[in-house]
């Protein structure tokens, strides 16, 4: 069902270990896909990486994006998500990171940092969604 909202029935896939595949455009229009750690606070899907990684130069420049989630407790239950930047910012990044470290790894603290690493939000407003059971 198409929608533009995050369905209340989909809610409790960004509370899981669930990866997210976000799809980003490379200068030349090629599509780019990484699987990312997923976050939601009530009205956009967030996404957290690196100053100066590609996705992050590819949303920078096209705010267009589309991402998917599998469940991964049911692989034929799915969202999808197709929508925009609405937001980039710095501002809480590095404590996002860890909350999503203590998500996924069961870790306080991001272990994969590097030196002079710069962390980014990204907040992407829906604006096609599609689930499925």
């Amino acid at each position: 069902m198409a929608q533009t909202v995050i369905p209340d029935s989909h809610v409790d896939l960004f509370k899981k270990k669930a990866f997210a595949h976000l799809a980003t455009l490379m200068p030349d229009g090629q599509p780019q896909s990484t699987p990312v750690w997923v976050d939601f606070d009530g009205r956009h899907v967030v996404i957290n990486t690196a100053e100066g990684r590609q996705k992050d130069k590819n949303l920078q420049r096209d705010k267009r994006v589309a991402l998917s989630i599998t469940d991964p407790d049911n692989p034929y239950r799915y969202l999808e998500v197709r929508g925009a930047v609405a937001e980039r910012t710095l501002n809480g990044a590095d404590q996002h990171i860890d909350a999503m470290a203590k998500k996924y790894l069961d870790k306080d603290k991001y272990p994969f940092r590097k030196p002079g690493e710069v962390r980014v939000i990204y907040k992407i407003e829906p604006k096609h969604v599609t689930s499925t059971m």
